[in-house]
Order: C-alpha cells, then sequence, then structure tokens
C-alpha cells in the first residue's frame, strides 16, 4: 500500500507548489469559461479525500464538517478565501495525508460503506477509496494545471 500514498505525496507536493507560487488573488481568480478556481480545486481534494476515505469508512473526519460542505462535489467559491484560510489548506494537505497513512497503518479503517461515484464505480472498501481518491485529486491536479494558464 506504500506505492498508493507515495502516489498522493507526489500530487499533494504538486498542490503545495502551486500554492505557494501563486498570490492570493490567483488563487481566487475564476477565468472566464471556469466555474471554479485553483484554491476552490486544492480545498476540494482536501474534502473529498476526508468523505471518501474517513466518512465512507464510518470514522470522524479531520477537517471540520464546515470545511467539507464548502468544498464538496457540486459547490462553488461563493467569495475570495482569505490569506488565513489559504495558509489551512495548505496545511491540511501535508497532515491530512499523514494522519491518514498513520491512521491505515495502525489498522484503523475496518469497515467501508460501499459508495458508486459519479462516474458509476463503486468504492467497496478502503483499498478502492485509496485508489479512487488519488484519480480524483489528479483529475483537479489537472484542471490546476489549466487554471494556471488563465491566471
Amino acid at each position: 500500500m506504500n506505492s498508493v500514498f507515495d502516489v498522493q505525496k507526489t500530487i499533494r507536493e504538486i498542490l503545495l507548489k502551486v500554492v505557494d507560487n501563486h498570490s492570493l488573488e490567483q488563487l481566487n481568480k475564476i477565468p472566464a469559461g471556469f466555474s471554479n478556481n485553483i484554491i476552490w480545486n486544492v480545498a476540494h481534494c482536501i474534502s473529498s479525500q476526508q468523505v471518501l476515505i474517513y466518512k465512507l469508512s464510518g470514522l470522524p473526519t479531520i477537517v471540520s464538517e464546515e470545511f467539507i460542505s464548502k468544498y464538496r462535489k457540486g459547490t462553488k467559491p461563493e467569495g475570495d478565501v482569505s490569506q488565513v484560510e489559504v495558509d489551512e489548506i495548505r496545511t491540511l494537505l501535508s497532515t491530512t495525508l499523514e494522519k491518514t497513512e498513520n491512521d491505515f497503518a495502525s489498522g484503523l479503517f475496518v469497515d467501508y460503506n460501499e459508495y458508486t461515484t459519479s462516474l458509476g464505480y463503486t468504492l467497496k472498501n478502503i483499498h478502492g477509496a485509496l485508489d479512487f481518491n488519488n484519480y480524483h485529486e489528479g483529475v483537479h491536479t489537472g484542471i490546476i494545471m489549466s487554471l494556471k494558464k488563465f491566471v
């Protein structure tokens, strides 16, 4: 299972670099033709990971329900995020990954509530959820790379 965490670590490092190399204005800008911005996509990765891995395992999430609601599937930015929020999102990129990896290693993930994604793929256990989460974060990393061209 180390490879699944290595992949997520690489994705999260890419996202950290994007956050670190863009101004608050750039992170918040929604270019024409897009419905969200860079920072929403980064936070959405964190929110979705918490739902896919923790909630569907019947475990408490690391982030707040408010955070999950703000960045869950189907939402879009309702205004600019502050630098304080960007700093929190930046920190969560690392802390949520580290905690998930440690929780997995300690055997915390026992149960899993089967879930069919909007793509029609059914997650049946934590292993499938971890794999799908990497796919999902990869998709949003691609969207972020597109957004970078227009900010």
